[in-house]
């Protein structure tokens, strides 16, 4: 085991040599052991060398597998981490990853389906593939009934270099367990296998095709949402077949301009459907990067978006939603002493933080970045002072809360570039106030009763009869409490009278003795001694 995975990490580290990915190291002091270490130990050539560096590393993300293009994926998304150059390159990983041969996907599909193709689509577009990701590609094909529908097909082949990941992601995560100072807090075994459960959730199709009816089912006549519809009849773990939908890509900002899309409206739509998602529903697309976000052509002056590829999707607790959304509304207010006090009475920070102490910190992280629009903030900047601040609070990374903060991430970095004016806070501050509102007071009991009121009913004529039980059972605890208090007591006694027989033996041994030495007292000294071992006996017998 141990081998293949150093023969993986092997492989990652030529292929990102190879591929000249060392000129992504910033020069640094504090990175010249690596430059130092690139050239010593690892010493290959840059093969590649006439590619530009975007294209370049582009190429390793895709040729490492599936794990690597997500992680381009996510990094896509922030357009203002990076040149151009890499931004455009990696934004290609989102549905131009290099596809397989439509060959092969018509025998997946009918190995799968059990029969030839032809019995299920009236047509079948084989080359090129509408779409090429890291997990699956995408057909177009017509069915009998003459609908336009997409075809999902997983990749083959693709779960042993996924699980090889995986399993050298738990080692490096063990490692940083053990050996650095942040390791524990930093949870990060805990972090990979909520990674892994998401990954291979990913590839069941038939899953993917639960999710995407539950979440066209929760925007279902919404202006904000469209969800395509998926024809179940032809679902398989490795296939699923949906409705061909038509749109803009969401990154393809010069395309809504010219139609005219209202942007400022689009991005706030965008924000207010993630928190609709996470808070009314707790069920939420949690891989929202822009090649699976598109903008229906109707309507621009009232755009709505078009969501495919619910493979990974989140919820949460209900008290990690509940202390989310007041955290939020504490941000939005700038009430940090809230927020310090939230997380402590959360378990997110440990119980004996300075409540005080934490409260500055966290106002001088994030006081710079209110009322300014996402164009003026750098959120690279924040993260990394929020992390400082959760590490010098013993802060633990929240693994269940992984998947929604690379979700946000998204949302951002999406937001960021279809309307760089816009106000993250207050967009989603009104949303999180009327949800706070409906969970307390009477709104939160009526519904409560609402909810409850016909299992209520269900039971009750089983109620006289669960009480006469409930006071039986009482009637018999309280008994037992009695009986076992009496032993107790008892017991007590018995232990008593064990350390003063045993005291009276100690006593009348050491007189005994004295007298055996130093008087004549003829047979009293032997009566005494016997006495006194009668006493030990007598004491020892009743603790047993």
């Amino acid at each position: 085991m141990i081998f293949g995975e150093f023969r993986r990490l092997y492989f990652i580290i030529h292929v990102m040599l190879s591929y000249g990915l060392e000129e992504l190291i910033p020069k640094k002091r504090l990175t010249h052991p690596l430059r130092l270490g690139r050239n010593l130990i690892f010493w290959m050539p840059n093969n590649h060398g006439q590619r530009m560096l975007g294209e370049r590393l582009r190429l390793a993300l895709q040729e490492l597998g599936p794990v690597w293009i997500k992680f381009g994926q996510m990094l896509s998304t922030r357009r203002d981490l990076f040149l151009p150059d890499i931004a455009d390159q990696l934004a290609l990983l989102q549905d131009r990853v290099q596809p397989f041969d439509g060959s092969i996907a018509r025998v997946h599909i009918e190995r799968s389906m059990g029969q030839p193709i032809e019995n299920w689509f009236e047509d079948f577009q084989y080359e090129p593939p509408l779409a090429s990701a890291s997990i699956a590609q995408v057909h177009t094909a017509r069915l009998k009934n003459g609908k336009e529908v997409v075809v999902k097909v997983i990749r083959p082949d693709i779960l042993p270099i996924i699980k090889d990941d995986i399993q050298l992601m738990y080692r490096m995560a063990n490692w940083v367990s053990y050996f650095l100072p942040d390791g524990r807090r930093l949870r990060s075994m805990e972090v990979v296998r909520e990674y892994e459960k998401t990954l291979l959730d990913e590839l069941n199709l038939l899953r993917e095709a639960a999710n995407t009816i539950q979440l066209r089912r929760n925007f279902k006549g919404s202006q904000m949402l469209y969800i395509p519809e998926v024809y179940t009849d032809y679902c398989r773990e490795t296939i699923m077949v949906m409705e061909r939908i038509y749109g803009v890509p969401v990154n393809d900002v010069a395309a809504l301009e010219n139609q005219g899309t209202n942007m400022q409206l689009l991005a706030e739509r965008g924000v207010q459907v993630f928190f609709t998602q996470v808070f009314r529903d707790n069920f939420f697309h949690g891989d929202m990067h822009p090649g699976n976000i598109f903008v229906s052509f109707q309507h621009p002056e009232n755009p709505q978006y078009i969501g495919i590829d619910c493979g990974i999707v989140g919820s949460l607790n209900k008290e990690d939603k509940r202390y989310l959304a007041e955290n939020f509304i504490a941000f939005f207010k700038r009430d940090y002493r809230k927020v310090a006090e939230l997380h402590v009475d959360s378990g997110w920070v440990p119980s004996d933080t300075n409540v005080k102490d934490f409260e500055f910190a966290i106002r001088t992280v994030c006081e710079p970045i209110f009322e300014k629009p996402l164009s003026e903030i750098s959120f690279g900047h924040v993260l990394l002072n929020l992390f400082n601040t959760a590490r010098q609070f013993n802060m633990e990374v929240q693994p269940q809360l992984v998947l929604l903060q690379k979700t946000l991430l998204y949302i951002e970095g999406v937001g960021r570039q279809l309307y760089p004016q816009l106000d993250l806070w207050k967009t989603a501050k009104p949303f999180l106030e009327k949800w706070i509102k409906e969970q307390l007071g009477l709104p939160a009991i009526l519904r409560l009763l609402k909810e409850k009121a016909p299992y209520w009913i269900e039971k009750m004529p089983e109620l006289p009869e669960l009480v006469y039980y409930g006071l039986k059972e009482q009637r018999l605890l309280q008994k037992s409490v009695y009986r076992l208090s009496v032993e107790m007591k008892v017991h007590h006694v018995r232990r008593s009278q064990s350390c003063f027989l045993f005291g009276i033996g100690a006593t009348l041994l050491f007189i005994g003795t004295f007298l055996i030495q130093n008087t004549d007292e003829g047979y009293l000294p032997g009566w005494l001694m016997a006495a006194g071992i009668v006493s030990w006996i007598i004491g020892w017998k009743r603790i047993v």
